[in-house]
């Protein structure tokens, strides 16, 4: 499939295209005027821009107000003093001082790569930080690095378990990434159907949702996102009708709660506030696995590409093209991108404008076309 079959060339009416460069470079000029580090403002942008570029459109810079809101009234302290508070040779458990979450993130994996360099695994748990982007960027983190990598976070109370309808549990995403031969296996995935910010999406085009991704507060599913924002729950991955969500989808979520939640001395969903809260205290989970402390690199490099290329060329449904691999959308979707522009919704860029001009900061302009 080529790319230009994949994502028109042709500009929807409602978007602007911008260079990636471009649209970094504005983003990092954003929280540096907040007073954000620039070192720590780059570690943003790039989550931000990868997630826009892999067309993610739910975590890329729709996100900027929320984060520079977070900034403003306090909810982020934008010169963290990050710092372990327990350590071993193959683990550690950090602090994130309500620093911004890709900041935290990028520290934490980092650190795991380190130890499983040294060791073979490095797991590193994180309390007292804040959304973090995209997970699957720090899974592939570790995946650049020829390691296979994990990345798990806790957040915010907005999906209800099966059988409920109270906001209780978080998105809370799980993200693996793995080297091939060519590329990378990249599996990222919210426990709910879907994450909070594709609600968001579909609000600001005033598109109705498919059925089955929220319920209103009477627990009705419903296809108005409006709902969903006035008291109503996010349903869990794996299924909905009389049940209200799928208990594989229920169960992942609390799991991730485990892991980054409790395990690391910090909270579960139900307790996790929104960025511009003090104290949300989101907390994350890594793991990054050093393959050759169990397999040659080059042998797990070949199964892998040749496991993906055998589930590629299996029998098709009849009423399909062609079946896909985890992370194979997104990084074909960022090569085009990279040539053609960065999409961005027209609404959104207007608004991420308006908080450059009150900032006092270079605005973003458009590819012309």
């Amino acid at each position: 499939m080529s790319e230009e079959l994949f994502e028109k060339v042709k500009i929807d009416e409602n978007y602007v295209r911008v260079s990636k460069d471009e649209l970094f470079n504005f983003i990092v000029r954003i929280f540096v005027k907040l007073g954000v580090p620039e070192e720590h403002a780059r570690m943003v942008a790039d989550n931000l821009v990868m997630a826009d570029l892999h067309g993610i459109e739910s975590h890329g810079v729709q996100r900027l107000k929320r984060y520079v809101d977070g900034i403003r009234k306090g909810g982020v302290n934008i010169k963290p003093n990050i710092r372990i508070v327990k350590e071993g040779s193959s683990y550690a458990l950090i602090d994130g001082d309500e620093g911004l979450g890709q900041v935290v993130g990028t520290f934490a994996m980092r650190l795991a790569i380190e130890k499983a360099k040294k060791t073979g695994i490095g797991v590193v748990v994180v309390r007292n930080s804040n959304h973090y982007g995209i997970a699957g960027y720090y899974a592939l983190m570790a995946a650049k690095e020829n390691l296979i990598g994990i990345s798990m976070t806790n957040s915010r109370p907005l999906v209800a378990p099966t059988w409920g309808i109270e906001r209780l549990l978080g998105t809370n995403p799980i993200a693996l990434a793995a080297p091939m031969e060519d590329g990378y296996f990249l599996l990222d995935m919210a426990t709910s159907v879907v994450p909070s910010g594709k609600l968001e999406v579909y609000r600001r085009k005033g598109k109705n949702i498919p059925e089955g991704w929220a319920m209103d507060k009477n627990g009705k599913i419903t296809t108005d996102p409006e709902d969903f924002f006035a008291g109503g729950a996010l349903l869990p991955l794996g299924g909905f009708g009389e049940l209200h969500g799928g208990h594989k989808g229920y169960g992942l979520s609390v799991m991730v709660d485990i892991l980054s939640g409790l395990l690391s001395g910090g909270t579960w969903s139900k307790y996790v506030g929104n960025t511009a809260e003090k104290n949300s205290n989101v907390c994350h989970f890594f793991m990054a696995i050093n393959i050759e402390n169990f397999v040659p690199l080059d042998e797990f490099k070949r199964s892998i590409t040749k496991m993906v290329n055998e589930i590629k060329s299996s029998k098709l449904h009849p009423q399909a093209q062609r079946i896909w691999i985890h992370g194979e959308k997104g990084f074909l979707t960022a090569k085009t991108r990279l040539r053609i522009g960065v999409p961005i919704y027209r609404k959104v860029f207007e608004e991420i404008n308006r908080i450059a001009e009150e900032l006092g900061v270079e605005k973003l302009e458009p590819i012309k076309q």
